[in-house]
């Protein structure tokens, strides 16, 4: 009878779980913007608390003034981002004719080194290698792609600003949810961890993608290469993915730099000046800031990034670490639920359940 009731609760969970994904990926054009200031907001309020440390005048920053301080900036840096993303996406589609020249030429360059005599055109080259791809149509695409990715930006600021707004009173909402004070206590208590970790995650990230991206910027300007803020930004913002997201950050400028550079010495002194920031902030600064806070395991984050960049793609990729380690937060607070929570975590040990 205990067998058979196990069972059913199996697929109970499997049916339920089925559903949700199903709900989820139907649901990405609501839930994805909602997600995106859900998170703005950690960012925000993190980088509020750690900025508290900073003494103005002797005295620190009230908090109220560094919510608003800190909403400001990083809502003027997105427009920014998004006003430099579309000015740079244009000026690429304009000049993807003459990347195409270039790229073939250096394609041409690289068969000639290796023994190959036949002229290499483009026509070819899509035929025989890369079917029926058009780079100006494929540059046309991711244009159109992100600039409707950037339309949702407004009801993102929107969605943020209410947030910030009920941030306020969500303390007094939440305690006013149920009359037993243990109840209560234990949902803010959930609540309250779930916020330091993912806020201070995140507000660190930030700043550590920041500091990224500012070195890379350096690197590639001062190797002349082409729209050099614009892969700064990319590679600061890609590298908010785990694992992968330092890959596909390199791969952008150097794919850049084999077209625009002649000499491919520069091509890998440029890759390897790019992988030596990556890997200073990756393998050094960053575990000696963050430490082992979200306590999750590596390969979960593995799992999770597959399943999340699967249902909302690029942005499921970005969020898999902060709701993986909400996952473990939740589940390490119910009895049936708190053997996933060890298995999720990375060494096992997880808080004690509230009550």
């Amino acid at each position: 009878m205990i067998e058979d009731f196990r069972f059913n609760n199996f697929v109970y969970g499997v049916a339920l779980t089925l559903m949700l994904g199903y709900i989820l990926f139907i649901g990405r054009p609501i839930f994805v913007p909602v997600v995106t200031s859900i998170l703005i907001v950690y960012v925000i309020i993190g980088v509020s608390r750690l900025s508290g440390f900073i003494p103005v005048v002797g005295k620190r920053i009230p908090i109220h003034v560094r919510y608003i301080l800190a909403a400001i900036v990083i809502t003027a840096l997105l427009m920014e981002l998004s006003a430099l993303f579309v000015g740079n996406l244009a000026t690429i589609v304009t000049r993807a004719p003459e990347f195409q020249e270039n790229l073939l030429n250096t394609l041409q360059t690289g068969a000639t080194r290796v023994g190959i005599e036949s002229t290499l055109t483009w026509e070819t080259i899509r035929r025989d290698a890369l079917g029926e791809i058009n780079l100006q149509r494929l540059i046309r695409t991711g244009f159109v792609s992100i600039a409707g990715l950037l339309g949702a930006l407004v009801f993102v600021l929107l969605n943020v600003t209410f947030l910030l707004l009920e941030q306020r009173t969500f303390h007094y909402k939440l305690s006013s949810l149920s009359e037993d004070p243990d109840k209560t206590r234990r949902l803010l208590k959930v609540i309250g961890d779930i916020n330091a970790r993912v806020g201070r995650y995140l507000a660190v990230k930030t700043m550590i993608n920041v500091v990224l991206g500012l070195i890379s910027w350096v690197i590639m300007a001062a190797m002349g290469l082409e729209f050099a803020v614009f892969w700064a930004i990319i590679i600061g913002l890609i590298n908010y993915i785990p694992y992968v997201g330092t890959f596909i950050g390199l791969a952008f400028p150097v794919a850049l730099a084999l077209i625009q550079f002649d000499d491919l010495n520069s091509v890998l002194v440029l890759l390897v000046l790019l992988s030596a920031a990556q890997a200073l902030m990756g393998y050094i600064v960053e575990p000696q800031v963050m430490g082992n806070s979200l306590n999750i395991s590596p390969y979960v984050i593995l799992i999770s990034l597959t399943a999340w960049s699967s249902l909302w793609g690029i942005a499921g990729a970005i969020f898999a670490v902060p709701i993986a380690a909400v996952m473990v937060i939740v589940f390490s607070e119910f009895e049936r639920t708190r053997p996933i929570a060890i298995l999720l975590s990375m060494n096992g040990q997880i808080p004690e359940r509230s009550m």
